[in-house]
């Protein structure tokens, strides 16, 4: 698991039965995130990887991908993770790297979806889960669930419903990808139901 602040997605993931024994490492990008409190408190090894001890994102990705195959990771998965790394990093998880995105990409792609689609004026932004490739908010979708924006929404307000369905989405995503149940096909992705 890849996180760089709180760790609600990070969260949802250890709670849901199916997924937190298979939780190896949680890895950030920044120390002392509420996300890594969240792994030591369910006993989950964490490792921290700032950026700035690298020359530059490539060797940053060496290092990060390094760290999670040196564990036996085989599935990343990007729970609030804001760092883009390159195209090494898909190279070693291919079909295996899931990112949530707190929009309906392809719009509102970046760090900033939700004030963006505010910004904008958008009557509807949403979540997608998607599989990523060497470009940043790119992959093929796996799911999305598209939420209204209310007029007297704020940043607050409509993050909350965000996080409400990324908290949903995800863990559904993850349970597929392990299960073998995503058929990728170019971009369409099918989820196959469980047996």
């Amino acid at each position: 698991m890849l996180v760089s602040g709180g760790g609600t997605n990070l969260q949802a993931l250890l709670d849901d039965p199916d997924i937190a024994p298979s939780i190896v490492v949680v890895l950030s990008d920044r120390p002392g995130v509420r996300a890594l409190g969240r792994a030591a408190d369910r006993g989950v090894e964490s490792v921290v990887v700032e950026p700035s001890a690298f020359a530059d994102r490539e060797a940053y990705t060496v290092a990060v991908r390094d760290a999670l195959l040196e564990r036996g990771v085989d599935l990343a998965v990007n729970a609030g993770y804001m760092r883009v790394l390159t195209g090494t990093f898909a190279d070693a998880f291919p079909g295996h790297w899931l990112n949530v995105h707190p929009a309906l990409l392809p719009s509102f792609p970046g760090a900033h979806a939700v004030a963006d689609a505010l910004a904008w004026g958008a009557k509807m932004t949403g979540v997608t889960v998607h599989l990523v490739d060497e470009e940043v908010d790119h992959g093929p979708i796996v799911s999305q669930e598209a939420i209204e924006i209310r007029d007297d929404d704020d940043w607050d307000s409509l993050e909350a419903r965000v996080h409400e369905v990324e908290h949903r989405l995800l863990p559904a995503a993850v349970r597929a990808l392990m299960d073998g149940r995503l058929v990728v096909d170019g971009r369409k992705v099918t989820i196959r139901e469980a047996t």
